[in-house]
Order: structure tokens, then sequence, then C-alpha cells
């Protein structure tokens, strides 16, 4: 079987591409992805190609990649075909996929809202029917807030699992490598390559329960806090697992949490780019320019804060999850905000998504956005959340959720030749 690229209009369609359609690297000719095509965020090395990061001045100062980025390499060697580069927000610094330089890739589900960040481009390029899977980043929510926003499947890796040779940093202390798919089959199949795991069919039966941290769920807007309970409810049921109900920390803690996060990221962003940042004098848009100059300004003395917060945390699963269940709340506090919802607004929903995102990047688990509610016509993930290295448990879980999602059947490898 051969690839597919897709065509240029479709492409154009999603506004998801910065580079392509094109076949940009041809997979191998047998393997679990044989015969699929992919995209790959804007932070990942292809080879020929030259890397923007969401930022044209970073684009300018870029080399051409001489090889793959290590996750690339090992879809490639898989059979997958990379047939385009998506967008990303600038140096992936949000949580919005609104990039002024490059345009905001289409949410397919309302154009007038946005499609998440900063692997907008993946989840649009996926959630159009582009490509079945793509690659993304997850430093504090930027492969799950796209998921959920334009109702598809995504999953953040555990820290470390997956190599990042090749891959732009942000915050090297909670990037992860993260894939987006259409189902929970496709998002199974692509990322086990990754993981470099076989299949284990029965898995999804080992998940004796779901645990709903319902003062984690609090920080959701309620209409979505009830949509996402439901949900578990109705996956619960499907993968024959009990449904309890825990405080995880309580809000005085999940804000302190929320507080070690940002004195562990702004820092470690500056460490990575604050060099560049200073002998370039790059062009930014005003959210990216703001946030940059809080990290330049950001104290130094607070960043153990976040190896204080992740050792409360792994204490606190070892004390509520028995093994191999899973923590769930929502993936993010609503549905996707319209594009231009005023700053105070946005300012609430990205504060009240990161308390929520910022458990599983300071403590390095893997979490799994799956498309199961919705909101007024707009989908919202349930995120689930497992103990470091549970990725394949999620996996199999969202594979199970494919049962549950309306209008999705499991897709095949394509069967059509170029």
């Amino acid at each position: 079987m051969s690839a597919v690229v897709p065509s240029a209009e479709a492409a154009a369609a999603t506004g998801a591409l910065r580079v392509g359609p094109a076949m940009l690297a041809r997979g191998a000719a047998t393997g679990p992805l044989a015969g699929t095509v992919t995209v790959t965020k804007d932070l990942f090395d292809v080879a020929g190609q030259r890397i923007a990061a969401g930022n044209p001045d970073w684009l300018a100062d870029a080399e051409v990649a001489t090889r793959n980025a290590a996750a690339v390499q090992r879809w490639v060697d898989a059979g997958a075909s990379v047939v385009g580069i998506s967008h990303t927000d600038e140096l992936a610094f949000s949580l919005s996929g609104t990039n002024v330089h490059y345009g905001t890739p289409r949410n397919p589900h309302d154009p007038d809202r946005i499609p998440g960040g900063s692997s907008s481009g993946s989840a649009a390029a996926v959630a159009a029917g582009l490509v079945d899977y793509a690659l993304a980043t997850d430093t504090g929510g930027s492969t799950r807030v796209p998921a959920s926003y334009c109702g598809i499947f995504g999953i953040r890796t555990t820290h470390g699992r997956v190599p990042t040779a090749g891959l732009v940093p942000l915050v090297p202390r909670f990037d992860t490598v993260g894939v987006l798919a259409a189902t929970g089959e496709d998002l199974e199949r692509a990322t086990r390559v990754l993981l470099g795991s076989a299949p284990t069919p029965d898995v999804a039966r080992a998940v004796p329960r779901i645990v709903l941290a319902r003062d984690v769920l609090a920080l959701a807007d309620p209409d979505t806090a009830d949509a996402v309970a439901a949900a578990v409810d109705r996956l619960a049921e499907q993968l024959g697992a009990e449904r309890t109900l825990v405080d995880l920390a309580g809000p005085e803690t999940l804000g302190r949490w929320r507080s070690a996060f940002m004195a562990r990221q702004l820092p470690e962003i500056w460490r990575t780019h604050g060099a560049w940042v200073t002998a370039r004098e790059p062009s930014f848009g005003p959210g990216i320019t703001a946030r940059m100059n809080d990290a330049r300004n950001a104290p130094t003395d607070a960043m153990h804060l976040a190896d204080e917060a992740r050792d409360e945390i792994l204490a606190r699963l070892a004390e509520i999850l028995p093994q191999g269940a899973v923590l769930a709340f929502a993936a993010a506090s609503g549905p996707a905000p319209l594009i231009d919802l005023d700053a105070a607004a946005k300012g609430s929903l990205r504060g009240r998504t990161i308390a929520m995102t910022c458990i599983a990047g300071l403590a390095g688990l893997p979490a799994v956005s799956l498309p199961l509610a919705e909101v007024d016509g707009l989908p919202v993930g349930v995120c689930l959340v497992g103990r470091p290295g549970d990725d394949e448990l999620l996996l199999a879980a969202a594979r199970s959720a494919d049962a549950l999602t309306r209008g999705r059947a499991s897709s095949a490898v394509p069967a059509a030749t170029a």
C-alpha cells in the first residue's frame, strides 16, 4: 500500500500546515503504520526541512535538518509517511493555537473558536480528516487541550518514555511527546510505535476503577463538569470498571501546585530561549511577548517547588489509585473559546485549565483526552491520568472509548494507491 498525499485544497481548508502537503519523508514499505500519512508539529526535525517553531525569526535562523527527530524516525521506520509540518504557537508557549504570523488553524466544530495549542495544526489536521494521526508535544497541556477543543483523541506520554532528540524544547523538565488521533484505535497504534510496545488486546479489562477527582473537576465550568462526570460514568460502564469519587488535594493545594508549575516553567523557558530572545529580539505576538517578559523576570529561587509538588502528587496517587486504576477529570475548563474572547476571560479559562493540566506535567504522568462529552454541541475531553508508565493502559481505555464516540468508526489503514 502506498501513502497518498492529501490534496492542496483539503490542506488549505484546514489552515493546519506551514509546509506541505508534500512527501517530506516516505515511510517504510512494511510495519504497523505502513500506507498511512501523518503530519508533525513544527518543533520536530524533518530531514531536508527548516523548523520554524511558530516564529519566522526562528525559521530565518534555523539550519536545514540533516536527520529526522527521534520520534519522527520511529514513525517513518514503522511505515508512516510525513506529508506536512503543522503550525504551532510561537515556541509552543501558549494553549490557544492563534499565531499572529501564520494564522489560526481551523477548528472544524466552529471556525470562530480557537483550535487550542500549542499543537494547533496537528489537532486541526486530524479533526478535519486530513490525516488519521499527528505528532504533537505536551508541556502544560499542549496535546490534551487541542484534543479537547477539536473533539479528537490525544495522549501525553510519560515524561522520558519517548526520546525528545531533534525536538525544539520549551521546558525540558515538563516537555513530552504527544500524539493526536481521530480514533482510539489510531491513537493506540501510532503511540505504541513511539513507546516501542506491542499491542495487548485484553489490557482494558485490567482497569478496575476510574477515580473521578471532584475538586479538579470543579475547576471547570459547571456545565462542562456535569458533562464530563456523565461521560465518565458511561466510560466506566463500557470498561466494566468501578467509578469512585475523591478529592485529590483540595482547592488550596491545587492552586499551590499550579503556582509551583509556573515557578519552574517560566525561569526554565528563559534558560532555554533567553539568550536567543535577547540577541535576536524576535517579533512575537502580544500574548507571547507578555509571557516571555514574565519568563525573563521570573525568579529562580522557587523552582524547587515543582519537585516538591511532584512528590506530593505521586504520593497521593499511590494512596487513591490501585494497580490499573486511573484518575479522571476534564481535559480543559470548558469548550473551545471564541477567537475574539476578551483578554480577561481568556486569562481565567487559561488559568483554570493549567491548574488541571499541570498535575500530569508536574509529576511526569501519562494523560489521555477522550472526546466523550459535549456542551452546547461543542466537544469537551475527558482526561484520564495514570501512574508513570501506564501509557498502554490509557491507550487501551482510549481504544475501548471508540464504542462511545458518536459517528465514529475505527479507521483502517488506507488502501488507496498513489
